[in-house]
């Protein structure tokens, strides 16, 4: 089986997702977008949404006018369209009345603004993590739901074709039975060093950026795009790089959640200001399968096979990885046969597929249907970053009943799957 097969074959290819270039629409009208968040990933986002044809950027939203400035030079190039700039994303959406918001924020803004963008009747572009903490992810499907909005997750490695094709490979059985699946995401960042707090610099609304999480003084290691490594903004390398490898496992299995969770880290050995995990690893168990994570930023493992990054299933005729940049890789058991790989086709800037998801959120407004990277698969990937990270903070073994959404018989666990919100603002439910 080669990757002509497998590209053929594929459901995706089939329905069209993975075509290039866009079909546009002359005399259809454009949709109204919003960015919020306009720094660099937001950035790349909207270029793919004004490549489309298909929208009007009629804002641009950020706390940062250092951000706003950049965006507008990218904007620029790309199209005629001159939006106007916002720092409050309440004003501009509520002035704007945008059709689709592009939701790039740092992870402590996620559920506010997409929940308000909902329930103002726009549907939803969402980076993962879809949240900070996990409550706020079963707030953000239910205003999606209660509202019939699209929000889609900016799960690209959903879309791109050596994923889309690996996992036809997995699903077909050649891997033989699969009891063991290992995720992983593993630098080396050296020593690192102690960036000293700072005044603002010009033009940034620190007290906006940090909203409702806890007061924090400014600090340059923090932003621009350093946020996920302090836990007040995000959950370190779990929180960031764990949804897409999650995502990949639960589109694997038809399992939607773990039952067991336990987290270890390791002592902090590094010198900086960030207070998110260096070192650590989670064991999910599953009712068919038991799944590991396991993420440093003090050894990129250079002897393992493949990338630094991916998903390990191992099965009984084989190990197959998932990985990025160097697409997949099946590995026989028997090692009379061949070892079999898929190149990736990835866009640039930044390797990914963003232009895919874009065409899958336009085909879902169009159609009313649920789009392939759902708020739901969303909120079922993260929901496994926040509880590793809640075992980690109790110290023990969590329960999980996914039905309830709850730990079972753990009141402490249950506190750390929402936090309180610093005034005004309030945790959504």
């Amino acid at each position: 089986m080669n990757r002509k097969q497998f590209l053929t074959t594929s459901a995706l290819a089939g329905a069209g997702i993975l075509a290039r270039p866009f079909i546009t629409y002359g005399k259809q009208a454009k949709y109204k977008t919003v960015l919020i968040g306009s720094g660099w990933w937001g950035t790349n986002i909207l270029r793919e949404a004004i490549r489309s044809g298909e929208v009007q950027v009629v804002a641009i939203c950020d706390v940062d006018d250092a951000q706003l400035k950049k965006a507008s030079e990218e904007i620029n190039k790309l199209c005629d369209d001159r939006p106007k700039h916002y720092k409050d994303f309440r004003e501009c959406i509520k002035k704007e009345k945008p059709e689709i918001v592009i939701n790039a924020t740092p992870d402590h803004w996620h559920a506010l603004i997409a929940i308000e963008a909902m329930k103002n009747g726009a549907h939803v572009f969402l980076e993962k993590p879809i949240a900070h903490t996990l409550k706020e992810g079963t707030a953000i499907q239910k205003t999606a739901r209660d509202t019939q909005r699209i929000c889609i997750v900016d799960f690209h490695r959903r879309y791109s074709p050596h994923n889309v094709s690996g996992m036809e490979f997995l699903k077909s059985g050649k891997v033989g039975t699969i009891k063991e699946v290992r995720a992983f995401v593993n630098y080396a960042w050296g020593k690192g060093n102690i960036i000293p707090d700072a005044e603002p610099p010009k033009g940034l609304d620190w007290d906006m950026y940090v909203g409702p999480a806890p007061q924090t003084a400014y600090n340059p290691g923090i932003h621009p795009r350093g946020f996920r490594q302090f836990m007040q903004f995000g959950n370190g390398n779990l929180g960031d790089w764990g949804p897409h490898w999650f995502d990949q496992i639960l589109w694997w299995t038809e399992e939607k959640a773990p039952k067991k969770i336990y987290s270890s880290v390791t002592e902090k050995t590094r010198t900086t200001n960030q207070d998110s995990p260096e070192s650590q690893i989670v064991v999910f168990e599953f009712e068919g399968f038991n799944c590991t994570w396991e993420h440093s930023l003090l050894n990129q493992r250079k002897v393992q096979q493949g990338e630094n990054v991916g998903v390990y299933f191992h099965g009984t005729e084989g190990t197959f990885h998932m990985g990025w940049q160097k697409g997949w890789t099946f590995y026989p058991a028997d090692r009379k046969k061949e070892i079999i790989t898929q190149a990736p086709s990835l866009n640039e800037p930044d390797q990914q597929n963003i232009n895919l998801v874009w065409e899958d959120l336009l085909k879902s407004i169009k159609s009313g249907k649920l789009p392939h990277a759902d708020i739901e698969h969303g909120r079922q990937a993260t929901n496994m970053c926040m509880l590793g990270m809640v075992s980690s903070r109790v110290g023990r073994s969590i329960v999980w009943d996914h039905e309830k959404d709850m730990v079972l018989n753990d009141p402490e666990a249950n506190k750390l799957l929402t936090r309180q919100y610093r005034s005004p603002w309030t945790y959504p439910v």
